[in-house]
């Protein structure tokens, strides 16, 4: 069975944050709340949360400050949500990276349909913010655009899921990825083999970018929990 989406709702107001949470943990989702943005951003440290719902008000951080430090280390999909309902606002937050952006009041089956949305497009859209990333001094680098990988300045061929696996942990290189969650990103929903598949897609990958595949410094191994990325960003 696949593990539920993770989702963090943060809203100083605990009305809506609860009708909020309760509502999407009645559709499928496991749902983490936090009352300010500190407490949003430790939760986002230690959960691989897959969509972030963000107040702008809340009392410690303003809800842009908060996702300018969600962006700084992560892709993971952002809505908005604020009781303004000026242009201006709305675009501003999209510019700072939100991925959506709505109003209050609104309707918990509108939201709920953001979510479904934004969800989607995420899972479809693996390509990072930077169109070229390096890490490691150099040690590893990406091309976007191209879908072209070098380890130490030499090109590396990489299979359609190696590339999809490598793109999707360098999206969100905080994210702990289980298996059921690398098997949607790779083979969709539908898939119903063996989910230790996935072991034999990282190892192969593991032996074309890691200089010690028995030792890797990019596709860490977290026990008991899955994958993540461990490279350092230039």
């Amino acid at each position: 069975m696949a593990e539920k989406r993770k989702l963090l709702v943060a809203d100083d107001e605990e009305m809506i944050r609860e009708a909020v949470a309760s509502y999407l943990e009645s559709q499928g989702y496991q749902v983490f709340r936090a009352e300010n943005g500190e407490e949003a951003l430790n939760i986002l440290k230690r959960e691989p949360i897959s969509l972030v719902i963000l107040d702008l008000m809340l009392p410690d951080l303003p809800g842009e400050e908060v996702c300018v430090r969600i962006r700084k280390q992560s892709r993971v999909p952002i809505i908005m949500l604020t009781a303004k309902n000026v242009e201006y606002d709305m675009i501003h937050g999209l510019d700072l990276g939100a991925d959506d952006y709505i109003t209050k009041p609104f309707s918990l089956k509108n939201l709920s349909a953001r979510v479904q949305a934004v969800l989607r497009r995420s899972t479809e859209d693996l390509v990072p913010l930077a169109r070229q990333f390096s890490w490691n001094q150099g040690d590893l680098v990406i091309d976007y655009d191209r879908k072209e990988v070098r380890k130490k300045g030499e090109p590396v061929a990489l299979t359609a899921i190696e590339w999809k696996l490598l793109a999707a942990f360098t999206k969100y290189p905080q994210k702990i990825f289980t298996r059921e969650n690398l098997i949607e990103l790779v083979f969709g929903l539908d898939f119903s083999g063996y989910d230790r598949v996935i072991d034999t897609h990282i190892k192969n990958l593991r032996k074309k970018i890691e200089d010690d595949s028995k030792q890797p410094v990019y596709l860490c191994t977290v026990h008991g929990m899955g994958y993540k990325f461990g490279g350092t960003a230039e």
